[in-house]
């Protein structure tokens, strides 16, 4: 069975058990209300995050725990262990590792189903190629995570450094992860911080 086809089948299958979608804005992790103008993420609205997989990820954990599906789309490197410990639940994520040259045309399927989408595209995309999945998306009311730049993005978020602690003088473990965070939106530019500690938002 190809990718295709086999996204048909999941929509199938996950349109009856996916929970009815939110009126409002998406469950949003507290601590990243702040990079987002209405305090959440927002259905139907593209979300550019560069710099961090990490803070992708971390942006569906809220929804994900709150019942709804989320997808990860073109990140083959992703570990099962690496999402949970993000706070994914594992039984609602759907996982499309390499989808090639069809990795917008799955994400726009996948958006008739899923809540929030995480798409990392082997290439930019053209503005109109752009457009056409923001209109599924406004469509659908599905939120996407976009791993780079994205034409007409919601809000767009680029991390400009990057810090680890936790390591003593020739023991402990990195236990605690700091970015600084630029966002840029309707509000204009802001700077904020964000800490994970053993992999979950602190």
């Amino acid at each position: 069975m190809n990718q295709l086809a086999t996204v048909r089948s999941l929509q199938q299958r996950i349109t009856s058990m996916q929970p009815a979608r939110l009126d409002r804005g998406l469950p949003t992790p507290p601590s990243l209300r702040p990079l987002f103008p209405g305090g959440a993420l927002r259905k139907g609205a593209p979300v550019a995050v560069q710099g961090s997989l990490q803070l992708s990820l971390a942006l569906l954990s809220s929804a994900s725990a709150s019942g709804a599906w989320c997808g990860v789309i073109g990140v083959p490197h992703l570990g099962i262990g690496a999402a949970a410990q993000t706070g994914l639940a594992l039984e609602r994520l759907v996982l499309i590792p390499k989808p090639g040259k069809h990795a917008l045309a799955i994400a726009g399927m996948l958006s008739e189903v899923l809540t929030v989408l995480v798409l990392n595209p082997e290439r930019p995309p053209s503005s109109n190629e752009a457009e056409r999945l923001n209109a599924r998306l406004r469509d659908h009311g599905t939120a996407l995570v976009v791993t780079n730049a994205w034409p007409r993005s919601d809000t767009a978020l680029r991390v400009t450094a990057s810090k680890w602690s936790g390591l003593g003088a020739g023991n402990g473990l990195l236990c605690t992860h700091e970015l600084s965070v630029q966002s840029t939106d309707r509000r204009g530019q802001r700077t904020h911080t964000v800490r994970f500690r053993d992999g979950r938002l602190a």
